[in-house]
């Protein structure tokens, strides 16, 4: 006689929208097989699929060996916006891997996902801008982005993306800028970063300041941040609520007043007070910004005769254990107790 039984058992997970996934080594070929289809659910389910292994390393690097880049690549122009989407965070997901950036730079990823910064769907501008993102963190991919020539796209965008990518715009341009801010500083970057140091929002601010201080490395963004009267913004910032702030700005003022125009326009707005300010600050990266900051104003006779006598505040880190700020404090010291 049959008997009604429940079993104890969990019900296999089975999601309808994905693609069952082959076993083994045949997985991730059959995966690109489906993403080939001319079926448009074939295809999405392919992806949705492909967005689980790819968390996993060893599967990034069996897809690329498979050839899954060259079929997102082209799924990249696809009508279906879905597609797009989920194309972008298959992407965004793979950069977070090494092997998923090398994979980038090796089939041209970043010049094939150019097309997508216009695209009508928020979403796939987000995960576009966030594997830009992860892939300017090291230095081999910041400088692809910058050999692939949007950079004056990236910094044009700024200004007409919503704050969350204006986030991830600032976040990749500031490695990419450390590289080379050349075009970026011939398309206005010193214009649009200067008005985003004015937002309320906390992380533009810090994210801004942090772009701003590697353009002012080069002469020609010392001489545009003088130029376009961002000096006495830094100043302002070095009194922000926010630390990061504090010690990109002081920072920047560090690189800006190597110049004889950037040393006065720093003086004129007395940045020396806010910078001895920082001296005392928690965070060790601040107060070397603000010493080093301090050791160019002090290189000026006016600025020079200001601080001697606030040496005591620099002699407090001879014992530092901080071998950098130490050495830093050690050249404030001999220059502004320099006799001509």
């Amino acid at each position: 006689m049959a008997h009604t039984r429940i079993s104890t058992y969990l019900p296999p997970n089975i999601n309808p929208a994905q693609a069952a996934i082959a076993y083994g080594c045949r997985a991730l070929p059959k995966l690109n097989e489906e993403l080939q289809s001319e079926d448009l659910k074939t295809r999405q389910k392919a992806l949705m699929a492909l967005c689980d292994l790819v968390h996993d390393p060893e599967h990034v690097y069996v897809a690329i060996d498979t050839g899954c880049l060259e079929s997102l690549k082209a799924l990249l122009k696809d009508r279906d916006d879905m597609v797009r989407i989920k194309t972008t965070e298959v992407l965004n997901i793979m950069a977070t891997h090494n092997v998923g950036r090398n994979g980038f730079l090796k089939h041209d990823i970043i010049l094939a996902l150019a097309p997508l910064l216009n695209d009508p769907q928020p979403l796939c501008r987000v995960n576009l801008h966030l594997a830009y993102q992860r892939l300017a963190q090291v230095p081999k991919g910041a400088q692809g982005i910058v050999r692939s020539g949007l950079i004056p796209l990236l910094v044009w965008k700024l200004q007409l993306e919503e704050e969350t990518i204006q986030e991830l715009i600032l976040d990749t341009l500031a490695p990419c800028l450390w590289e080379d801010a050349t075009e970026a500083l011939d398309n206005r970057v010193v214009l649009f970063l200067k008005e985003m140091l004015l937002r309320a929002n906390d992380d533009i601010r810090s994210k801004a300041t942090r772009a701003l201080m590697a353009v002012c490395i080069p002469l020609e963004g010392k001489n545009q941040v003088w130029k376009y009267d961002v000096i006495p913004i830094l100043v302002h910032l070095l009194r922000d609520k926010v630390e990061e702030v504090q010690a990109n700005a002081a920072g920047a003022l560090m690189y800006v007043t190597v110049t004889t125009e950037g040393k006065y326009a720093a003086l004129d707005v007395e940045a020396i007070t806010p910078l001895l300010e920082l001296l005392t600050s928690p965070k060790s990266k601040v107060r070397l910004f603000a010493v080093k900051a301090l050791t160019m104003l002090a290189e000026a006779p006016e600025g020079r005769h200001y601080l001697q006598a606030h040496v005591p505040a620099f002699r407090i880190f001879e014992k530092d254990c901080n071998v950098a700020l130490k050495q830093a404090a050690l050249i404030a010291i001999k220059v502004i107790e320099w006799k001509p």
